[in-house]
Formats: C-alpha cells, sequence, structure tokens
C-alpha cells in the first residue's frame, strides 16, 4: 500500500509532535524533513550518549550547520535535552526543532514546562477516512481500526494483539506507571464495556477488585498515554437537568474491539453500534486537531435520559449530531435531537446512519456515515461534509 498523506501541517516553528505509537510519527518526520538532524531516543546507542551528555546535542547542531531542522523522536526517554533545546531556540531564531513522543506524561512529572510555551504541540492521530480516499471501507475500520501501523498490516489482527502487548510491556510497565500487570489487563477489558457510555468508576473498581482511587489512577494513565479520552457535556446556558459525568472512548475502534470481550449476552449489533460512535469521536477529534477553526466536542445527555451522541460548538459551528448503525431512521430515532432543539433553536441537526440515501426528516439532516466521513476535511469546515453529494 502506498504511503498517504497527512492532514497535519508543518508549523513554522518548533513544535511537539505527539500520539500514540502506530500513528505514523516517525514515518510522517522523515517525509516531512528528508534533511535533517534525527535522533531517535528509541536506540539504545543513542539513548546513552545523550542520557549520559544532554549538551551532546549543542556540539552536533554546531558541527551539521547547514541543517536548521532537529528532529528528537521519543524526547521523553532523555527529557533532560529540553533544557539544550531551550537554550538553542533563544541563541539561534532560525532553528526547527521537531520534539516527538507518545505521552507529555514524563515530561510533565520532571516538572518541564515544554519550553514554557516557545514550542506548538501538535497530535497525529490515526488515518482520518479522507486520508485514506478509496481504500477507505467502514466495515474495516470499525474491525480493525485506522491505526497506520495496523491498516497496512498483512494480518490485522496480530498486530492489534500486539499492539495491546506493547503497550501492557513497554509504556505501562516499563515506565513503572502500574505495578499490578495482571490487574491494569482485567481493567482494560472491563473498561471496553464503557466505551461510548457514562463512566461509573465504583461499577469498573467493583468487576476489577480493586479500590475506586486505583481505577481512577488507571484511566489518566491511559489519557496520558493518549489511548483514551473523555467527552465533556454540553452544559451552556442549560435549560434541563443535566448529568455531570463524562462519556469515555478509546482513541481507536480497533483497539475498544481487540479489548472488548465476547460471550453469549453481547449481541454483534450492540458492540457494531458503539463502535461505530467510538469511529465517529475520533474522526471528530483528529478533524479538531488538524483544522485552524476552532470547536470543541462535547455530548448533552438530560437526568431523565434524552441524549445526543456529539455537540460541536465553535465561533460558526454550532452542530447536534446522532450516530445511528441502522440502515433506516425511525421517527423515535429523532427524539434526542428534537428535544435538544428545544433549548437550542440555533443548532444544526444531523443523523449519520448505515443507509445509502440522503434524507431530511422533521428539519434533521439524515446522511449516510460512510459518505460523512470520507467528506471530513480539516481544511474545510464541517458543514463542507455535511454538504457531499450521496450516490445510491
Amino acid at each position: 500500500m502506498e504511503t498517504k498523506p497527512r492532514f497535519l501541517k508543518v508549523p513554522k516553528s518548533s513544535f511537539f509532535l505527539f500520539g500514540p505509537r502506530g500513528t505514523g510519527k516517525s514515518l510522517w518526520l522523515k517525509q516531512t524533513f528528508p534533511k535533517s538532524i534525527y535522533l531517535d531516543f528509541l536506540s539504545p546507542e543513542v539513548f546513552r550518549a545523550y542520557a549520559s551528555s544532554p549538551e551532546r546535542l549543542e556540539a552536533v547542531i554546531a558541527g551539521n550547520p547547514a541543517q536548521k531542522n532537529i528532529i528528537i523522536d521519543e524526547v521523553q526517554k532523555v527529557p533532560e535535552v529540553l533544557s539544550v533545546v531551550h537554550q538553542m531556540i533563544e541563541k539561534d531564531k532560525t532553528l526547527r526543532f521537531v520534539l516527538t513522543g507518545s505521552s507529555p506524561r514524563k515530561l510533565k512529572r520532571t516538572g518541564i514546562d515544554l519550553l514554557g510555551g516557545r514550542a506548538a504541540i501538535k497530535t497525529l492521530h490515526p488515518f482520518m477516512a479522507a486520508e485514506l480516499g478509496k481504500d477507505f471501507r467502514l466495515e474495516t475500520a470499525l474491525e480493525q481500526g485506522l491505526l497506520p501501523l495496523v491498516w497496512t498490516a498483512q494480518d490485522p489482527k496480530i498486530t492489534l494483539d500486539a499492539y495491546i502487548g506493547l503497550y501492557l510491556r513497554e509504556e505501562v510497565k516499563m515506565e513503572g506507571l502500574v505495578r499490578n500487570i495482571g490487574a491494569f489487563t482485567r481493567f482494560l477489558e472491563t473498561l471496553s464495556l464503557s466505551h461510548g457510555s457514562i463512566l461509573s468508576l465504583s461499577e469498573i473498581a467493583r468487576e476489577c477488585e480493586v479500590e475506586r482511587k486505583t481505577v481512577e489512577g488507571y484511566i489518566s494513565v491511559l489519557e496520558d498515554l493518549l489511548l483514551a479520552f473523555r467527552l465533556p457535556v454540553f452544559t451552556k446556558k442549560a435549560k434541563r437537568h443535566l448529568v455531570q459525568h463524562p462519556k469515555f472512548y478509546y482513541f481507536d475502534a480497533g483497539v475498544f474491539q481487540t479489548l472488548r470481550p465476547r460471550g453469549p449476552l453481547n449481541s454483534p449489533q450492540e458492540i457494531s453500534g458503539v463502535a461505530l460512535e467510538g469511529l465517529m469521536a475520533q474522526h471528530l477529534r483528529a478533524w479538531q486537531a488538524y483544522t485552524a477553526l476552532k470547536t470543541d466536542l462535547y455530548y448533552w445527555r438530560t437526568k431523565s435520559g434524552v441524549e445526543v451522541d456529539f455537540i460541536i460548538y465553535g465561533q460558526d459551528t454550532f452542530l447536534a449530531m446522532e450516530v445511528k448503525s441502522s440502515r433506516t431512521i425511525h421517527p423515535q430515532d429523532l427524539n434526542g435531537l428534537l428535544s435538544f432543539k428545544e433549548d437550542y433553536p440555533q443548532a444544526s441537526l444531523v443523523i449519520l446512519y448505515r443507509g445509502r440515501e440522503r434524507l431530511c426528516m422533521k428539519n434533521v439532516l439524515c446522511l449516510p456515515c460512510e459518505k460523512f466521513l470520507t467528506a471530513l476535511d480539516p481544511g474545510k469546515s464541517i458543514q463542507h461534509a455535511l454538504a457531499a453529494e450521496t450516490s445510491i
């Protein structure tokens, strides 16, 4: 499979690039900066050299005056080198440092303030459908996710299984983030049952047989490693009693599918529906990360149980979105959106579903999921994706 261009834009000055393993950071860097000073701190030899002498970086830059781009891969392995980077940025404004890592956690723990705002912070996400273009298949994305590492693998299932093990072994165990790997493994599976749902820490703690405080710590580890995220409730000018707790999602549909336990009581339709909602969430977050438009992402749920999956809110955007795994739209599917419209008449309403037709029911736009995803381009407004033509 040919290399796919990514939507991530290159800042003009120094920047951090974070993202989970497997999202293609190293490949993107090598393609974007073919001529640069490249230091990979995952290399034992390079790691030892800079861990013992971070100031070595200044000598390397002095020895290569024609190279103005300096890439440091997995910078959290030697956070002390950031002090040298800081000095070099102040000394020579023509230098551009690109500092990558799977997580800013270790940098935060060392008390380093990410260069005091002198470097932008960017994130690289799994593939978006629009990056894959004609190669995107919704069913495949729901089953194996969109991690470049997995998408291009000969056996995606084996690669996904190994990916989970990689994080347990390297990111969690070796960094000393979790003491009891067995309990953490049970937690990962149990937490997958909360994918796309409101978190109940007490219930998860009971299922995993650990303390509630431990569960809070485990979730923080996942968020710090960018493997999961929480979606807050939309409460602006609220007119009803709303729930207060966020919804939880794993960052990739394939990771969720791999961790999700199966059994006689679990219907494939239920799992597929939750996977579709999560796939939409990861696309919306990636679109937010890459676009120049400032928006925030929420969900909405009243205490009586009326819910809307996603609220996209910004200066020129106010969109309420429901995601349905069914191939037809029923009148009751509109109830959450119509209730939201009563409180927020300014909002536009849309349902994304598995059918093939573009419909309008009670002023609610109904679009095929696959068409919306392939049209979702960070270079354009979200309204562009909503206006995409649909072939029947």
